[in-house]
């Protein structure tokens, strides 16, 4: 019997089986941030276990604040720079060179196929887009990644989405997803990995892919993954063509890790893309979705793109093309945070940023700040955002707040009607 990709990384990386079902795994990647990492370095320098197993697999970055709002949110980065130092962590990002984790860790090359990857964060299942399985662990997991290397899983079961046919225009992977989690509720992948296929994934940049792989934990989700190809080599060759004769060899050593074609799913469904419209959530949970067509002039006070879903170059193009030439609604103000600095740089090149910023909108660093409602972008009680983040929970961009997730194409157009618009009604 055929393994899914799920089960070929669990074979793989297997250390242990205490119990049975529970299998300790070895760890390729321990991801932190300042946010829920310094509960962990605390309580290791507390216990007399100020140590970590190999630094040069942990990967650092203070993003949700940046900079610092307050003492708190300063206490806290300053708990993980003085441990990334004192661990000799090579790869830690501080003001000025950090990004949104997930954007940025993909982009400096540390995610490969085949890979484990752990981080005290929910949406660490958007590494699965590179044929990993990478998943959101609690404090006491993070600790003992830190400290042995090593985590303990239930074996995920593994769902198959089959997404073909060419996607319509203004629909984007971000409407793929949110059609999926609509469809199968937000329990639907409970303790599954969601294993993304078929013609119109293989077509999606990486970009794309993780946009796909990141919304997986909003349908309950351990993980999301999606087979390792071309697109997947071509995106990682700048980091791994000292290892490979070729492309074409790194393609072969990669393809080990996709799921063969007798593997066995405990369900496998199927979306036929050209039947996808824009679509964007109503209420406080990101099942519930409709199409951008069916709300009636509803309201919005702010505009926000950004975060690890959807503030990535590509998504950046696609609002600027709507954009251009048009300004904000005056009903509205609009928040726009690029992912990284990397991200940032290449958008002024492109003229990008000079078109969100003439159309009125707010260009900020990179950070997830307004996403959880931290900083740089929260919500008064009342206020509603059209927002390109992945979380819709009450109160999750601001105490009372509200808010409707969406592509970065429907929250460019809803930026010029100051109301949820259809962005392909400007393309």
């Amino acid at each position: 019997m055929g393994k899914t990709t799920a089960e070929k990384i669990f074979a793989a990386h297997l250390v242990d089986e205490p119990f049975s079902g529970t299998k300790v795994l070895r760890l390729d990647v321990v991801l932190c941030h300042e946010i829920t990492t310094p509960i962990a370095i605390v309580d290791l320098v507390e216990r007399g276990k100020d140590r970590v197993f190999d630094p040069s697999k942990i990967k650092a970055v203070i993003d949700h604040v940046t900079p610092a709002k307050d003492s708190k949110t300063a206490t806290q980065a300053k708990i993980l720079r003085d441990w990334a130092r004192r661990q000799g962590i090579k790869d830690f990002f501080d003001v000025g060179a950090n990004g949104v984790c997930h954007a940025l860790f993909p982009e400096k090359g540390f995610i490969r196929p085949g890979n484990t990857v752990i981080m005290g964060d929910s949406h660490t299942c958007t590494h699965g887009a590179f044929g990993a399985f990478a998943a959101g662990v609690g404090t006491t997991d993070l600790e003992v990644g830190i400290l042995k290397g090593v985590c303990a899983f239930r074996e995920p079961k593994t769902i198959r989405v089959n997404v073909n046919g060419e996607l319509p225009k203004g629909v984007y992977a971000k409407d793929v997803v949110l059609s999926l989690i609509g469809r199968i509720g937000v329990n639907g992948a409970t303790d599954r990995v969601l294993e993304f296929r078929g013609s119109t994934v293989d077509a999606m940049t990486m970009e794309s892919r993780m946009t796909l792989c990141n919304m997986a934990i909003e349908a309950g989700g351990t993980s999301g993954i999606c087979m390792p190809d071309m697109t997947t080599v071509d995106y990682l060759w700048p980091f791994i063509q000292g290892e490979f004769a070729s492309r074409e060899a790194a393609l072969q050593e990669y393809s080990r890790w996709c799921s063969d074609s007798d593997a066995v799913y405990e369900q496998t469904i199927e979306i036929n893309a050209a039947e996808l419209v824009p679509v964007a959530t109503f209420g406080y949970k990101p099942d519930q979705v409709k199409p951008v067509t069916d709300f009636d002039n509803a309201r919005l006070d702010q505009i926000y793109l950004g975060s690890c879903t959807n503030g990535r170059l590509e998504d950046l193009r696609i609002a600027a093309q709507i954009l251009k030439g048009h300004t904000l609604a005056d009903n509205v103000r609009g928040i726009l945070s690029p992912a990284t600095p990397k991200i940032y740089r290449d958008a002024m090149k492109e003229g990008l940023i000079d078109i969100f910023l003439d159309a009125g909108f707010c260009v900020t660093n990179s950070t997830c700040g307004a996403c959880l409602g931290m900083s740089n972008g929260v919500l008064a009680e009342g206020e509603v955002c059209a927002s390109t983040t992945n979380r819709n929970f009450n109160g999750r961009m601001g105490k009372g707040g509200m808010v409707h997730l969406m592509s970065p194409a429907t929250a460019a157009a809803s930026a010029i009607e100051g109301k949820i618009a259809d962005p392909r009604n400007y393309l």
